[in-house]
């Protein structure tokens, strides 16, 4: 979320004023409903005994239309008549609690937050267990934030979209390439946010943004006048897929609307994926909430409508009900008085947002007599939240090569160690975007040099290493140590919102740098990168001097401690990459404005992420090595599955390749393929392990070379055996989508692969309907 620099300046100067304003109305003790408030405490909204949706809409039927427009902003307008102040919606929690929105300041009380990994690195874990647990310690922080009045409760995170452009400057910020991959990162971590206590509310979470989005500003072409064109068959495939399961798996609170436009129409004006699709066909209980200043954009820099009226009415007849920035609070009466909206579209949209504020118990009087109401400044940066951050850095570290093996590194053979590059002792790089304040930060060369002594070059002043002068420095270095390591990469300098990178080497002359260290060095030369993005560092992989490299990502406060650990072998990795590493001929003639996601050789076109492209990779979606050996055996595992159709339907459907059903006509309830499989460690170190299940469904035009339907995180000390049962739902994981948007369950063979093992599933229908479609 960034605001548009292409608004006009009357309409700037208002969103400067309400963003100034939003200071100062920061959520404060007690929301509204005061107790000791006697003109407002009798009235039904204020009644905790009665139904939410009564004293809602009790609310709404008090509101005058100028109030009710004023609740239509982020930086909501206060009703003191009623009681109610002005609350501030807009506060982020990607991976911490973040200071980006106006609805969270640091200071006093709260000086930092714990600041885990960046998405894309926790991601790696492969850990579903992992991302919630952060996720519950977030809310745990946020709450205590708000009680303290210096944080709201609607947090506009996380960020699910697909990561299929490997310049995208955001795809840090995503779990990845694989829409399941994303979509469940997106239920469990809203899940940790959210709180499991019925209807409510911990925090309220947001997934976003919908859809399509994964352009900020590249060669010339921004977000804010990007027209995404994109087939029915790949919305509903794969760039959909995260938010119907944030939706239905993780029953988040809010989706959020994006800048783009899909098929010419902007998204938070189109009432087909508003209201059709997520509040109708997925169920959304909750808001939707535009990206900010997303209405605006659409008029002012779209031209999408003739008037600012026109722009606020489609917004909220296509099922927007919260404008980030101040448009709909300006536009939307003069919308209602010439006819375009109604009042009554107005009250749905408040529906959805004040029943999210009632959830959350802001309308209950006195946060410290709720529930979450005893938490505070003791609660925050805990030595407990501390080591989670840790962990989780840890656990997303992914070993791309270990030649030798070399690593882990030896206390009693590699004592001096020689640290140098531009990332190798950096704080605030390790944190990645839409950060707060991190609680402390250990570096790489503080972590290292917990474990040897260490000799510090950085070789280059910074990530774009625009010159040489300091390489004589760190040759010397690593002439004097027992082991090199370099810490090299990317930083928000280069990717980051609003920056699409224009390659994927290394910056500048980093790589120059590498080359020439590896080769002076008296000991071993171990590389470790840190971005968000991939990087081609195919000359390091094929460099015998370059014996190993770590991919760290952007590894939070806690970084430098997790990359040392690996280092020494205090902890085995156990990441794997959570998106295709490309070579630097990929992007060649591929415009990331190309949204398809199939190849077509036909056309030259490569086809994006492993799903569909089958050209070289530097490093596949998946890699990752461990200091232990893993071996694989299927213990037991169906031949043939059969898949029941709904018995009150009679269809059958064609494909190319054979039958196959469309999942709305299968019996979906409880189908599901079980496979159970032994894990052995082989090796002599314990270690994690990550099952990743793929399915190579039967061969059509329309299908994936193999998709990701499943994945198990399992620790097998050395020597021993864990079996790991997998479950594998049929009609969301084993189906396909054809050109149509439909998607159906492909009869006849499917080819589950686990590592190097194979296990065929023959799916076949229970009966066939008799009519064709």
């Amino acid at each position: 979320m960034a605001y548009s620099t292409t608004l006009s300046s009357s309409f700037f100067l208002l969103f400067l004023i309400g963003l100034l304003l939003s200071v100062s109305i920061l959520a404060r003790e007690p929301f509204a409903c005061d107790p000791k408030d006697a003109t407002t405490k009798a009235l039904p909204f204020c009644q905790v005994s009665l139904p939410i949706r009564e004293r809602v809409k009790d609310l709404i039927g008090r509101l005058t239309l100028k109030e009710k427009v004023g609740l239509l902003v982020d930086n909501a307008g206060a009703v003191p008549r009623l009681g109610i102040k002005g609350y501030e919606w807009w506060s982020e929690a990607l991976h911490g609690v973040s200071n980006v929105g106006p609805g969270t300041k640091f200071g006093g009380d709260f000086p930092g937050a714990t600041s885990f990994p960046q998405v894309i690195t926790t991601a790696a874990s492969f850990n579903a267990t992992l991302w919630e647990a952060i996720g519950r310690v977030v809310s745990d922080e946020a709450r205590a934030m708000y009680n303290g009045g210096v944080a709201g409760l609607t947090y506009w995170s996380p960020n699910v979209n697909i990561f299929r452009d490997p310049r995208w400057g955001r795809g840090q910020e995503t779990p990845g390439e694989d829409p399941v991959l994303a979509g469940n990162y997106a239920a469990s971590y809203v899940k940790g946010l959210q709180g499991n206590d019925g209807e409510r509310l911990k925090v309220a979470a947001s997934c976003k943004h919908f859809t399509a989005y994964d352009l900020d500003n590249w060669n010339g072409v921004d977000r804010f006048h990007f027209n995404a064109q994109v087939s029915k068959q790949d919305i509903e495939d794969t760039f959909d897929v995260p938010f119907r399961m944030c939706v239905k798996d993780g029953k988040v609170a809010s989706v959020m609307c994006s800048y783009n436009q899909v098929n010419g129409i902007p998204t938070c004006a189109d009432p087909k994926i508003l209201k059709n699709t997520i509040r109708g066909q997925w169920r959304l209980n909750g808001y939707i909430v535009s990206d900010c200043d997303s209405v605006g954009v659409y008029y002012d820099t779209q031209h999408y409508t003739s008037t600012p009226e026109e722009a606020a009415a489609d917004a909220i007849k296509a099922g927007l009900d919260l404008d980030c920035g101040p448009f709909l609070g300006v536009h939307t009466e003069n919308a209602v008085q010439r006819g375009l909206v109604s009042e009554a579209d107005v009250n749905n949209a408040l529906v959805n947002t004040i029943t999210i504020q009632m959830r959350l118990g802001m309308f209950d009087g006195e946060p410290s007599a709720q529930p979450y109401g005893n938490l505070g400044p003791k609660d925050v940066c805990t030595p407990a939240h501390q080591e989670l951050a840790l962990e989780a850095a840890r656990q997303g570290i992914v070993l791309l090569k270990n030649q030798g093996p070399s690593l882990p590194l030896s206390h009693l053979r590699h004592r001096t160690i020689a640290v140098i590059g531009p990332n190798s002792d950096v704080t605030v790089t390790m944190i990645g975007n839409y950060a707060g304040v991190a609680c402390g930060y250990t570096t790489p060369l503080q972590g290292i040099g917990r474990y040897a002594k260490t000799i510090h070059q950085q070789g280059c002043k910074d990530v774009a290493c625009g010159d040489d002068q300091s390489f004589g420095a760190a040759i010397d270095a690593s002439r004097q140590a027992d082991a090199t390591v370099l810490v090299v990469g990317l930083d928000q300098s280069i990717e980051a919102e609003a920056r699409d990178r224009a390659g994927l080497l290394l910056p500048g002359l980093q790589q120059e740098l590498v080359s020439k260290v590896a080769q002076a060095s008296k000991g071993p030369t171990i590389l470790v990168l840190m971005s968000g993005g991939p990087i081609d560092v195919s000359f390091a992989k094929n460099d015998p001097r370059i014996v190993a490299i770590l991919w760290a990502g952007y590894p939070g406060q806690a970084g430098g401690t997790a990359i040392a650990d690996v280092l020494f072998g205090t902890t085995n990795p156990g990441g794997k990459l959570p998106m295709t590493w490309y070579p630097q001929e990929y992007i060649a003639n591929l415009p990331m404005t190309n949204m398809a996601m199939r190849s077509s050789p036909s056309k030259g076109y490569p086809g994006r992420t492993y799903r569909f492209y089958k050209g070289p990779v530097v490093y596949p979606f998946g890699h990752g090595i461990s200091y232990t050996n893993f071996v694989h055996t299927v213990a037991s595992a169906p031949p043939v599955v059969g898949v029941p159709l709904d018995g009150r339907r009679r269809f059958g459907n064609v494909t190319v390749s054979g039958k196959a059903i469309r999942v709305t006509h299968a019996k979906c309830k409880g189908l599901s393929l079980g496979i159970q499989v032994d894990v052995k460690n082989i090796g002599s170190k314990d270690g994690s392990h990550t099952l990743l299940v793929y399915s190579k469904p039967p061969a059509g035009y329309w299908v994936p070379h193999k998709q990701l339907v499943a994945f198990e995180k399992v620790h097998v000390p050395a020597g021993t055996q864990q079996r790991v049962g997998i479950n594998i739902h049929v009609c969301k994981f084993l189906s396909v989508v054809d050109r149509s948007g439909i998607r159906r369950i492909p009869m006849g063979e499917h080819s589950i692969h686990i590592a190097d093992i194979k296990h065929s599933v023959s799916l076949q229908a229970a009966t066939l309907g008799v009519i064709k479609s």
